[in-house]
């Protein structure tokens, strides 16, 4: 557990004012010193990410704050990032104190409800000053779960976890507790999964990245066997099979050949399509790629990346598809990127958003942001969507999602 990427995890954000006990109540949750704690309001700067085991709820990714209150010097920016995390939250842990009600308070509570967050309020230094009756009933009613702790208790802390967890675990969202499949429901217990990997510049000396071995293992995980092959043996690997694939799942850079090579009679797809469809809304993105049709000269484009690295010589964000957008439009673009948790605010800006497969982000951040960019009316497509369609075979690599094909044909027919 201890290696599942972040992405997996479930997110737990810790709000709350300064100096209320949100780091504390972190080491008490890690059993050790892990986020600095001090009488000193803002001690905590940037957003402190720890990930831990916490059975029997599983692997999950502490987000610790500053304070909400923060009046430093550098507050601004720490509150941009605080107000940020929401983006991630699967859950929310609001951290107060006994009898103390603000408007930093109230605007969790408000954001919270916006975006359908589940809140765990928790009322920190009870050996201090036990919250009143009256205060209890008043965060019940507003938030529906409240736990009552002492951080400094540590003869307590083992109470105070068993209840912590608890509650978590009757938070959770349903896909954490049941996460989505990536493969596996297109697999039948003892088929057989044809991977397509390429090993090229962009390859990582020595081992596979990390969408094509979160593939691997939940082949392994229903059942089902693989076979790892690059783009120039696929032909002679299906050959050699005695019975077909149930399906091939291929690098989108390879769509084309890899359409060239397998039968028709063999689904086909590709590593940022499945990851597209287990992090967001595939349908969504399938309609989104219509949009590429409706490009003109000049207009401006957004490419996410959900991760930060250097770019490399023909990077598939950076260099092949702007130089697919312009081969296809007919001219230049205007192509802005943004990388890592960098999301603009002036989506309206963009006639159209690229996304990669989000292998890096949770479930919740990549469903914030194809919201953001409904709200401003611009429509959102996947790497491998956009590859896909650019290369002309996107029906083919959408064939397996049938109600994502539907939304790609009608958004065609609609444009």
């Amino acid at each position: 557990m201890d290696k599942t990427p972040k992405a997996n995890r479930l997110h737990i954000a810790l709000l709350g004012r300064t100096n209320v006990g949100k780091s504390s109540l972190l080491n008490l949750m890690l059993g050790q010193d892990i986020a600095i704690t001090s009488p000193v309001a803002g001690t905590t700067t940037d957003i402190v990410e720890k990930a831990m085991e916490l059975l029997p709820l599983g692997p999950v990714l502490f987000l610790d704050t500053a304070g909400l209150d923060d009046v430093s010097e550098l507050s601004g920016k720490r509150l941009e990032k605080t107000a940020k995390v929401y983006d991630r939250a699967d859950v929310v842990i609001l951290v107060t104190e006994a009898d103390v009600w603000t408007d930093y308070e109230e605007s969790v509570l408000i954001e919270t409800i916006k975006r359908n967050i589940p809140v765990l309020t928790v009322v920190n230094k009870i050996d201090l000053q036990p919250p009143s009756p009256d205060y209890l009933k008043t965060l019940a009613a507003k938030f529906g779960r409240v736990l009552s702790v002492s951080c400094s208790d540590i003869n307590g802390r083992r109470r105070y976890l068993d209840d912590l967890k608890r509650h978590l675990l009757e938070m959770a969202p349903a896909d954490f507790i049941s996460t989505p499949s990536l493969i596996g429901d297109l697999l039948p217990p003892g088929s057989t999964a044809v991977l397509v990997v390429p090993i090229d510049l962009q390859a990582p000396k020595g081992r596979l990245i990390l969408p094509q071995v979160q593939t691997l293992r939940d082949i392994l995980d229903n059942d089902a066997q693989a076979l790892v092959v690059k783009e120039r043996e696929l032909a002679a690997a299906l050959a050699n099979l005695k019975t077909p694939p149930a399906i091939v799942v291929t690098d989108s850079q390879a769509i084309l050949k890899v359409t060239a090579d397998v039968p028709k009679s063999v689904p086909i797809t590709t590593f940022s399509i499945l990851f597209a469809r287990q992090k967001g809304d595939l349908a969504e993105m399938a309609a989104g790629a219509a949009a590429i049709d409706r490009l003109k000269p000049g207009d401006r484009v957004l490419i996410a990346e959900a991760c930060s690295h250097h770019a490399l010589e023909d990077d598939i964000g950076r260099v092949k598809i702007p130089r697919w957008l312009r081969q296809y439009v007919g001219g230049d673009l205007q192509i802005d990127t943004a990388c890592g948790r960098d999301y603009p605010d002036n989506l309206k800006d963009f006639k159209l958003i690229f996304h990669c497969g989000a292998c890096m982000m949770n479930r919740r951040e990549m469903l914030t942001r194809l919201r953001k960019a409904k709200d401003a009316g611009v429509p959102v497509t996947n790497y491998g969507v956009a590859i896909s369609f650019l290369q002309g075979v996107l029906k083919r690599s959408l064939a397996p999602f049938p109600g994502a094909l539907s939304a790609f044909e009608r958004s065609m027919k609609d444009r």
